[in-house]
């Protein structure tokens, strides 16, 4: 396994307002967190029997049912400035990241892409920019990230190639077989239940289709880890404050992290799911990971 790109970034969470344009796909619900300006405000009521599965939210335990509004909420809350946040803790190291994907990932024309919890369009410019004879498809439950994903010059030159879905990524809206390439990046931890979202993944590439995820992973060294967690603690909520005027939602994806499996055990969820030929790479020491999967 190969190094990628130097550096740290802290925030690559997703991408940023209700849409205009944007197909909403049939599995899509309305939001039902509820929150307030500059942090979440968290709903009390009673357990239905329909949401007794609990699950995480960040370092919190939900009902499995609530926790998809609680994330599109957090995504709503801090939309219009994502792009400036991830830049401004990560000194740009996302970009580099994203780039190692598409190294890897090696796009080509003719290709289908899918890009789940694509947000404001990272990945999906960066794949037509590499195959400008492909096809890219942008999937996010959030409306607010989606439109400013749309708002982006970009997205205007590539009109005829790219298109903006609202969807669940664990019920996606599209047909089986339908893309040659599934990416998810820095989303697939929000997910309520991520095995099932593997699946969905799955089920929508067509054979000899390609999965790949970058997230955010586990550093193998213990003190380099303890010192990423102090920073992440300490310096990234603040930073949300002061930038975004939002603590909470840079707080829980902080948590978020921390949830999430290590390489290894991901890699077996990627297999668990149908994938062959799994493979991950490390990326500033395993602050990330690639993930690499194929339909076969």
């Amino acid at each position: 396994l190969h190094s990628a790109p130097h550096g740290l970034d802290l925030w690559q969470f997703r991408h940023p307002v209700p849409l205009r344009r944007t197909r909403r796909g049939p599995h899509c619900h309305p939001r039902s967190a509820s929150y307030k300006e500059g942090g979440l405000q968290r709903r009390q009521g009673p357990m239905t029997e329909e949401s007794s599965t609990t699950t995480h939210f960040g370092d919190q335990v939900v009902p499995e049912a609530e926790k998809k509004g609680l994330v599109e909420g957090v995504f709503t809350s801090v939309a219009s400035r994502y792009d400036v946040m991830n830049d401004l803790m990560s000194g740009g190291v996302h970009r580099l990241w994203k780039d190692a994907m598409m190294d890897w990932l090696a796009p080509r024309d003719g290709q289908r892409l899918l890009d789940v919890a694509g947000g404001t369009g990272d990945i999906a410019f960066r794949f037509l920019r590499r195959a400008p004879g492909a096809q890219a498809v942008v999937c996010d439950m959030t409306a607010a990230m989606l439109e400013a994903g749309r708002q982006r010059a970009e997205a205007a030159r590539l009109e005829g190639q790219l298109d903006w879905v609202q969807g669940d990524a664990m019920a996606l809206p599209f047909a089986d077989a339908s893309f040659d390439v599934y990416t998810i990046s820095f989303g697939i931890r929000n997910v309520t239940r991520i095995g099932d979202a593997l699946s969905e993944a799955f089920r929508v590439l067509r054979p000899g289709g390609r999965l790949m995820v970058l997230e955010f992973s586990q550093l193998p060294n213990p003190a380099l880890q303890w010192a990423y967690d102090r920073y992440s603690y300490n310096v990234i909520p603040t930073m949300g404050q002061v930038v975004a005027r939002d603590r909470d939602s840079y707080q829980y994806l902080v948590e978020s992290i921390r949830k999430f499996p290590d390489q290894e055990t991901f890699a077996g969820m990627i297999r668990a799911a149908g994938f062959e030929q799994v493979r991950y790479r490390n990326l500033t020491m395993g602050v990330a990971a690639l993930h690499s999967g194929w339909k076969l």
